[in-house]
C-alpha cells in the first residue's frame, strides 16, 4: 500500500472499464458531507442508479441510527446503516448486529468525565443507547453539537441509570478530543477502543467494535469480496473499514493516518469527492 495514495482522478482510466462493485460504504461528516453538513444534491440520481444496478450504498458514521435514518428517509429502504462506528447495524428496522458495551465500563467512562468536568474541562459525555441518546449536560452550546449527530436524544438525571443497551459513549470536546480528552481515558484504553472519531470527539467502544468488523460482517452475509467494496473515509475511527475494501479512499484534507492507510485519494467532501469518484470506478 502506498505512502501516499494517489489521486484517483488523476490516474489513468480503467482498462477494463467498470470496476465490479457490489457495495459501496462512505463516512459522513468529513467525506460525503461538506462542511456545512449537507448531502450533495447529487447523490439521490446516483443512489438511484446504483440501486438499479444491484450495488448496495451504505452510510457508516458515529451518528446513530435514527439519524442516519432521517437524513437517508427517502431511499431508506433495503439500505444497511452501519451506526455508532460499527456497535449497531440495521436495515429496514431489524437488528444485524451490535456489540453492546458493559454498563460498568460505561458508567466508569462517566464518572472519568464528571471528574473533568470538575477539574475545569469543557466536556460532555452522550451515553449512546440503541433507542436513544442520553445526555446531563443541558446547556445549548452542548446540546447544539448533540442535536446534530443524535435525533433521538433525551436529557435525563443520571446517565448511568437508563434503561436501555449502551452502544458507546461519546464525549464531547470543546477543545482538541485528539490532544483532551482522549489521553485522559488512558485508563480505558488497554482493554477498549479510545477512538478520536473527530475533531472534537472520542468514542470509548468495545475492543471489538469498529466499522471494519461492521464491514466485514456485511461482506460475509452478502457474499460480497473487498474486491467488490468501496469505502471512503477521513478520520481515525474510519481505519479499520479502510482495511477492509481493495477500492478504499482517503478524501482530501484527510487525516494522514487516514491517508496514508488508504489505497486512494479522492477530491474532499467539499468538491463532491465521494460522488465524482463513484461516478467514475463504476463509469456512472
Amino acid at each position: 500500500m502506498p505512502a501516499t495514495p494517489a489521486t484517483f482522478l488523476e490516474a489513468s482510466p480503467p482498462s477494463a472499464g467498470p470496476a465490479d462493485i457490489r457495495l459501496v460504504v462512505t463516512d459522513m461528516d468529513g467525506t460525503l458531507l461538506d462542511d456545512a453538513k449537507r448531502i450533495p444534491d447529487g447523490l439521490w440520481p446516483m443512489l438511484a442508479e446504483l440501486r438499479r444496478r444491484g450495488v448496495l450504498f451504505s452510510p457508516a458514521s458515529g451518528r446513530q441510527y435514527a439519524t442516519l435514518h432521517r437524513q437517508f428517509a427517502r431511499v431508506a429502504e433495503g439500505m444497511v446503516f452501519i451506526a455508532e462506528n460499527g456497535t449497531y447495524v440495521v436495515r429496514d428496522g431489524v437488528e444485524l448486529s451490535s456489540d453492546p458495551l458493559d454498563r460498568s465500563v460505561a458508567g466508569g467512562v462517566v464518572r472519568r468525565v464528571r471528574r473533568l468536568v470538575a477539574g475545569g474541562a469543557d466536556v460532555g459525555a452522550v451515553v449512546c443507547g440503541k433507542r436513544a441518546a442520553y445526555v446531563e449536560r443541558t446547556d445549548e452550546a452542548f446540546l447544539a453539537e448533540v442535536r446534530t449527530y443524535y435525533a433521538e436524544h433525551r436529557i435525563v438525571e443520571d446517565v448511568t441509570a437508563v434503561g436501555d443497551d449502551v452502544i458507546k459513549v461519546a464525549l464531547f470536546d470543546f477543545g482538541s478530543a485528539e490532544h483532551g480528552t482522549a489521553p485522559a481515558l488512558a485508563e480505558f484504553a488497554g482493554t477498549h477502543q479510545v477512538v478520536v472519531s473527530g475533531e472534537h470527539w472520542v468514542d470509548v467502544m468495545n475492543r471489538t467494535a469498529n466499522k471494519g468488523t461492521a464491514l466485514r460482517g456485511l461482506q460475509r452475509a452478502l457474499g460480497i469480496t473487498a474486491a467488490q467494496t468501496m469505502v471512503f473515509g477521513d478520520y481515525l475511527n474510519d481505519l479499520e473499514m479502510l482495511d477492509a475494501a481493495e477500492w478504499s479512499f482517503a478524501t482530501a484534507g484527510a487525516h494522514p493516518e487516514v491517508i496514508r492507510r488508504a489505497r486512494h485519494l479522492a477530491p474532499s467532501n467539499n468538491d463532491g469527492g465521494v460522488l465524482r469518484t463513484m461516478a467514475r470506478v463504476l463509469g456512472l
